[in-house]
């Protein structure tokens, strides 16, 4: 048996940092791996039909309409930023942080709308790697391989960030580790126009 060369991709694309990635070790470290399961799910979810709509060939109309392109970047950018200071305003002391919470499973799906790294991923997988069959059967294989492989992306970087917390026990620990995550997040935001 053959595998097939769209997973190695996925795995690649989807396994090095990228906003996912930030954000869920960012929520792992402070929310722990319990909490965080629904904005993971979310992102598995979203990254999946994300990568379905590119089978269907949403990457043809975003050509034809530069606008409807320029409008995401500007959405993608705009969230991320606006993510980003609430890691570096992050604090994790009692009260202020048990009045924040992790993103939801609909808030994560809703992101990869506007997450420029898994539409670039599923956008160069869905035309270096086609699988030959229609429309409906690509979709199908790009968001179930694309959802598949993101599941145990998402779990790693969550679990990883949630075995942190043994190493942020001070508040300044704490504020660094955050702060590099908000300075990573914001320049993902600005690579989203290059």
């Amino acid at each position: 048996m053959i595998l097939d060369p769209l997973y190695g991709f996925v795995f690649f694309g989807l396994f090095s940092p990228g906003p996912n990635v930030v954000l869920l070790t960012a929520s792992g470290a402070r929310f722990g791996l319990r909490r965080t399961l629904p904005h993971l799910f979310g992102v598995v979810l979203g990254v999946g039909v994300t990568a379905g709509l590119t089978g269907l060939g949403i990457a043809a109309l975003l050509r034809e309409a530069p606008a409807l392109e320029l409008i995401l970047k500007i959405a993608a950018s705009g969230w991320m930023l606006w993510m980003a200071w609430g890691l570096w305003t992050a604090d994790r002391r009692r009260g202020k942080a048990d009045r924040d919470r992790p993103m939801t499973l609909i808030e994560g799906a809703l992101f990869q709308w506007v997450n420029p790294k898994v539409w670039a991923v599923a956008l160069a997988a869905a035309s270096a790697y086609p699988g030959g069959g229609g429309p409906l059967a690509e979709a199908l294989r790009l968001g179930t391989a694309f959802s598949g492989i993101n599941l145990f992306c998402c779990a790693f970087w969550t679990s990883a960030g949630a075995l942190l917390t043994y190493l942020l026990t001070t508040p300044r620990a704490w504020r660094i580790f955050a702060r590099i995550m908000a300075l990573a997040l914001g320049s993902f935001s600005v690579m989203v126009f290059l």
